[in-house]
Formats: structure tokens, sequence, C-alpha cells
């Protein structure tokens, strides 16, 4: 599926490229301005959470011109293969100074940008040419655009969430839901202003862009920082986790290597991105509890002691997380994670399993993570919930390569 995409865009982008250098360059003075447009949206792009490629302004901007029919209320010809053209040209352009760092775009986010502007054009430019929008106007021609632009955005997500499901294997519902979810933050804002855009231009003309493009500069400035104010927050979490290390409570790397194999865990089993997040601290702070024991359980080690003291350090860690300011929702899951499987919600049987695959394969030798997934398996009547521990093993095959033989083998 990734050559296909890659492909495809690759062969949309030349074809584009070639047809404008052979047939010439109509209305230089827009495709100046729009290209001008989604090159500086490209130079301002940044790596938001998830690793997702975002460049709000330059995707705006690429849409706008995929819908730009009328200039000034003279309609327009530069067609489908011109947009292309432009758009590709453009993005190249603003990617130079990231790849010069080495912080170039993925294939990915280039093979999107190509396909989702492509599909708008194909869509619009036709009728555009045919001059079959002159008999739309008012109301009737701002729903064209819009109802366009939602099939064009609906495109791109689905797009995005295939790209993922190819790489990572990960389910593909919940990679569409996360997509989805996403269009209701910045990527609602890249809608509107695409909109505003085609629409502005076609009355005023081209000064329209520089000016509804500042909104959209300052909406991306507020997103960055609320990612960097998570990124603190995950931080922060992760410093709190490396308490019960520093103490001597439990071994260095533990929370970090249970948080990952459970966050890998989970989209195995299609979580979405906010319940992995909740996942994912909960996971990095399970073994909190254990600060507050007298006498230090060896190795930190808690999946062999009793029920009843595995409850009551579960306990003790979900009221040292509710103290620090965490989400309720981790303090939770770090407390229900002790309780028979029936009676936890999906993440804290995904943090039991972990943990106690952790902890009986860390000096258990070659043969370790075979031997624990068998006493995980057989610990399924009551601890551990049989689907999480085969997606578990399903992960560590791919992962590792482990000869982890399917359930009831």
């Amino acid at each position: 599926m990734l050559v296909l995409v890659h492909g495809t865009a690759a062969l949309v982008a030349v074809t584009g490229l070639a047809r404008t250098l052979w047939q010439g360059l109509e209305e230089p003075g827009a495709a100046l301005a729009f290209g001008l447009l989604v090159a500086v949206g490209e130079l301002s792009r940044w790596r938001g959470t998830e690793g997702r490629e975002s460049a709000p302004l330059g995707a705006a901007g690429a849409l706008a011109y995929a819908l730009f029919g009328v200039d000034g209320g003279a309609p327009t010809q530069h067609g489908t293969a011109q947009v292309v053209a432009v758009v590709v040209a453009a993005a190249l352009a603003g990617c130079v100074p990231h790849v010069a760092r080495g912080q170039g775009p993925t294939a990915d986010h280039l093979a999107r940008r190509v396909l989702t502007v492509a599909f708008a054009a194909v869509c619009f430019q036709p009728l555009c040419s045919r001059g079959a929008l002159r008999e739309w106007s008012g109301p009737a021609y701002v729903l064209l655009v819009v109802a366009l632009l939602v099939l064009t955005v609906l495109c791109d997500a689905v797009l995005a969430a295939v790209l993922a499901r190819s790489r990572t294997g990960w389910p593909l519902s919940p990679l569409l839901r996360d997509e989805l979810r996403a269009l209701l933050g910045i990527g609602s804002a890249v809608c509107a202003t695409g909109v505003v855009m085609s629409l502005a231009v076609a009355v005023v003309g081209l000064w329209a862009l520089p000016v509804f493009s500042l909104p959209l500069l300052l909406t991306q400035l507020s997103f960055r920082r609320y990612a960097g104010v998570r990124a603190t927050y995950r931080q922060t979490i992760a410093s709190l986790a490396r308490a019960t290390e520093i103490a001597g409570y439990t071994p260095a790397g533990h929370a970090r290597r249970v948080a990952a194999l459970s966050r890998a865990v989970g989209r195995e089993l299609g979580l979405s991105g906010p319940e992995l997040t909740v996942l994912e601290h909960a996971a990095l702070m399970h073994d909190i509890g254990q600060l507050s024991l007298v006498d230090p359980v060896p190795a930190g080690a808690t999946a062999v002691l009793p029920a009843e003291e595995q409850r009551r350090i579960a306990l003790l860690g979900g009221a040292v997380v509710r103290q620090t300011g965490v989400d309720a929702e981790v303090a939770v899951v770090v407390e229900r994670q002790a309780d028979p499987y029936r009676d936890q919600p999906v993440s804290a049987r995904i943090v039991r399993a972990v943990n106690a695959y952790e902890e009986k394969t860390r000096d258990a030798g070659p043969g370790g993570p075979l031997r624990a997934l068998e006493e995980l398996r057989l610990g399924t009547a009551r601890d551990y919930q049989p689907e999480v521990v085969e997606s578990l093993a399903r992960v560590l095959l791919n992962q590792r390569g482990t000869a982890a033989a399917p359930w009831g083998a």
C-alpha cells in the first residue's frame, strides 16, 4: 500500500509539472501568490504529537488554490495540472531549510499533500473551466466549495489512516478515528481558512491571501504552545515515575519499558489517541505506590506478592497520583491495576499484564519471554485478560521475533 500511494503521488506530481512546463504558466501572478503562501506554510511546519507533520498554512493555501476559480470577479483558466505543479514546487521549496537541518518532511506528508490537492482540483477545476460555475452564485457557490472541501479533508483523513496502518500494522478503525478527531482541532481552522481564502479572492482579489493567513498563523502558534505544554506535562510524569527508581524501589528503566510496551499493546487492541495517553501515563506511574512502603519489595516485583498486598500498593499509588494533580483517569488505572481483570478498565488490564511480563522476563535469560507468556496464560482465569495476553504476544512477535505460540496452540 505504501508503494502504491507514494507511486501514485509521484506520478501525479510529475504529470502536473510536465504538463505545466509544456503548456506554460497561466495567470502567473496568482500562481506566484499561492505558491509563496504554500512555501511559507511549509517553512513554518512542525512535527506535532505522535510524529504528525503539521503545516496548516501550507495545507490551507494549497486547498484554496485547488478551489480557486474566480479572481476579483474574473474567471480563471489555470486548470488541475497547474494546481498540482504549483503546490508541489512550492512545497518542495519550503522544505529546503528543513532538509538542510536534517528534518525533512516524510514521504507520507508529501504524498498526502499531492493527492488531496489533486483530488480537490479534479473535482473543482473542470467545472470552472467549462463555465458550469457561472450558474452558481451566492450561498449555492459557498455550499459547493464547502462540500468539496469536506470531501477533500475526509479523503485526506482516510489516506493518513491507511498510510499509518501500512507502516505500523495497527488497526485501521482507531487510526481513522484519531485522524477525524484531529479535524476538530487545527484541522477545522485549516478547512475554514481554505474556504474563506477561495471565496475572498473571488471577490476582492489576491490581497485577501495575506489578510486571511494571519488568523491561521496565530492559531498555529497557539497549537504549538499547547503541544509544548503537553510535552512538558509528559516529562513531568516521567520524572515522577523515576522517583521509585531513584529511591531504589524498582530497577532502572522499568517504568519506561512498561509504558512503551503497554502503549504498543493498546494500539494493537484498538485504543484511541486519548486512551493511549492515559494508558501511557498510568504505566509510567504504576509503581509509585511503592514509595509508601517501609520495606521495599525485592527488585520491585509486585506481581509475585499476595493479591491483598498488590491491591494495597495499587491503592496507595492511586492516592499519590491524585495528589500530584495528574488526570483522575490515570489515578483510576493505577489503583485498579491489582483487581481481578473482569472488574478492571481495559487500560488497567494492559498495565497489569505488561508489568507482570516485564518482571518475569527481567533476569530470566533467553527462554524467559516464552515462559513468562505461558505463566500469564495460566493466570487468565482471574488475573489477566486472555485478549490482552494474546495481544502482548503479537506485539512481541512483531517487535522482537519472539516465537510466541498463539492461544490454545
